[in-house]
Formats: structure tokens, C-alpha cells, sequence
């Protein structure tokens, strides 16, 4: 029993510790180089139309959500008369 799970660990260790297969670029310094420029863009939209798409999301849900919030409190405030 002991030797499998010594023979597992050192599977497990060979296969996480191995080099990787494919290069991958660099692309960090291109990134910094792009969030770092001043063209008068706010850095949360420098990434281009999917970071816009997730900022009015984002903005849409939490106008929505803080609606739904101050509706739920109101309605709790003020029950409805029973007849």
C-alpha cells in the first residue's frame, strides 16, 4: 500500500515539476506599456470593448440591485394593510 502511494507522489511530482511543453510570450511589458499610457482613457477601459462591456454590466447590476434593495426596504417599512 505504501509503495503505490509513494509511486503516485512521485508521478505527481515528475509531472507538475516538468517543464512546460510550449513557450508562451511574454506579453506583460506589452500590457504595461498599454496601461501606462496617458491618452486620457480611465485604466479600468484600457483593455478595449470587452473591459467596457464589463463595466456597464457591472454599473447596470448594482443600479439595479441597490433599487431592488431600497423597494424592499420601503415595502418592509410601510405592509400592507390587512382588510
Amino acid at each position: 500500500m505504501n509503495r503505490q502511494i509513494f509511486a503516485l507522489q512521485r508521478m505527481v511530482r515528475r509531472s507538475i515539476s516538468s517543464s512546460s511543453r510550449r513557450q508562451v510570450e511574454n506579453n506583460v511589458p506589452k500590457n504595461q506599456k498599454l496601461f501606462q499610457e496617458d491618452n486620457g482613457i480611465p485604466v479600468h477601459l484600457k483593455g478595449g470593448p470587452a473591459d467596457a462591456l464589463l463595466y456597464r454590466t457591472t454599473m447596470a447590476l448594482t443600479v439595479l440591485g441597490t433599487g431592488y434593495v431600497v423597494y424592499e426596504l420601503v415595502s418592509a417599512a410601510f405592509p400592507k394593510k390587512k382588510d
